[in-house]
């Protein structure tokens, strides 16, 4: 710990000084033996050894989520008797007392130890460094003040808060292997699909023998196979669109969250692709090591200002399999990624957007070209998104609705739109 001056050793030391001029200048002994005591207790504190004060910071967990408690403790031992240790913990932005209090006083004995039991909770999503202290201590007589900052710090992990789902988007094409999403092929499954007749190679079990009582002649029912499917979270991270306290990025990254476990959960393979100034990816992949992999892969997520334009091309091949559901969640404000959704649609691939809505976040201006530019702006994200949709592409936008009402809106678009030639 670093010694720091103390007010009250100060004035010590000031009075032995002036005691001892005054003594030197009229030559008056009585003078030093006054400021004796004072020069006395000067030497005794200017001699006080370091306490040895020792401070370690534990956090009950790596991992949370966001609005949890998380359990805090900072752990004191020391040397030497301390009269008063003022401690205070300082958290990052972001991340708040939730039980318990910042700044503590305790007295420590020599070789005493002491534990000071707190509560944090992070505000949003993110990783923070938790566990930066700021010590004040001083010495059994009050003459000396070491302080210290601490940089005890533990990395904190914040994982966005899941979104309610009951519903997903069903992909266009499945995979080979097995899963929970119904195939729309012919095979051994147990989802019923039709009857035919009966050739010889069909299992037993397979007739139909109701209906074949009724033809007169041996059917067999057939069914659609349980298939997993390949999908790719399409996040957008060339803007964030903040205000009222609200950002859209943070709002699409929580969706993002929420749809990568309810997909995982169906065993399909979820693979991340976040595309900005910055590019990030991960390919898809199962399990519920792959579901902390794609969360932590989205803590990382931020905007990086870039003027570059930039294509699909940089993704890597793996990222994106062949006949993959691609599902976009973007502002739709950066022409760059309203191209690479245009350019995937191109390729075959199967696109779905959840536009986060920006339109309440933007003033419309107090002079009349503000106000126009505003409603040419509005103009363009309309002329945009059919754009969108005459590729084929649903797009649905989410404001104040739940999740699940805006993916229902994009079921219904794929549902009954007419293909459109890419």
């Amino acid at each position: 710990m670093t010694r720091t001056g103390n007010p009250r050793l100060i004035g010590y030391a000031t009075l032995a000084a002036l005691g001892m001029l005054a003594a030197l200048a009229i030559r008056r002994p009585e003078l030093a033996v006054v400021a004796a005591p004072f020069a006395l207790i000067l030497a005794l504190g200017s001699r006080a050894p370091d306490p040895g004060l020792d401070v370690t910071v534990d956090l009950g967990t790596e991992r949370t989520l966001e609005g949890d408690d998380v359990p805090m403790t900072v752990t004191l031992r020391t040397e030497r008797a301390i009269d008063r240790a003022d401690v205070v913990v300082e958290l990052p932005r972001g991340v708040e007392l939730a039980d318990g209090e910042l700044a503590r006083s305790v007295r420590l004995h020599a070789g005493e130890e002491r534990e000071l039991e707190l509560a944090i909770r992070c505000t949003s999503w993110g990783v923070y460094d938790v566990g930066e202290l700021r010590i004040h201590a001083r010495d059994t007589f009050r003459l000396v003040t070491w302080a210290a900052r601490i940089d005890a710090a533990h990395r904190l992990k914040a994982y966005p808060r899941p979104v309610a789902l009951r519903q997903l988007l069903e992909p266009m094409q499945t995979q080979a292997l097995a899963g929970s999403q119904v195939a729309r092929v012919k095979g051994d499954g147990v989802e019923y699909a039709d009857i035919r007749e009966f050739v010889p190679g069909d299992r037993m079990r397979s007739i139909n023998w109701r209906a074949s009582a009724r033809r007169r002649v041996l059917v067999v029912n057939e069914r659609h196979p349980e298939r997993n499917a390949d999908v790719v979270l399409f996040v957008d991270s060339f803007t964030d669109v903040r205000g009222a306290g609200r950002s859209l990025l943070e709002e699409a990254i929580r969706a993002a969250a929420s749809l990568a476990t309810r997909y995982l959960e169906r065993r399909d393979r979820v693979g991340l692709v976040s595309f900005g100034g910055v590019l990030r990816w991960l390919q898809p992949g199962m399990g519920a090591s792959q579901r902390y992999r794609l969360v932590e892969t989205m803590l990382e997520t931020g905007v990086a200002p870039t003027y570059t334009w930039r294509d699909v091309n940089i993704i890597p091949a793996r990222t994106l399999p062949p006949a993959a559901l691609v599902v976009a969640l973007s502002p739709l404000v950066d022409p760059r990624f309203v191209a690479a959704l245009e350019d995937l649609r191109g390729r075959r691939f199967d696109v779905a957007v959840v536009e986060l809505d920006p339109v309440p976040l933007v003033e419309p201006g107090r002079t009349e070209v503000e106000r126009a530019a505003y409603r040419l702006w509005l103009l363009d994200r309309e002329a945009r998104r059919a754009r969108l949709e005459s590729r084929g592409i649903g797009v649905a936008t989410w404001g104040d609705d739940e999740l699940d009402a805006v993916l229902q809106e994009v079921r219904t678009f794929r549902r009954y739109a007419h293909p459109a030639r890419v």
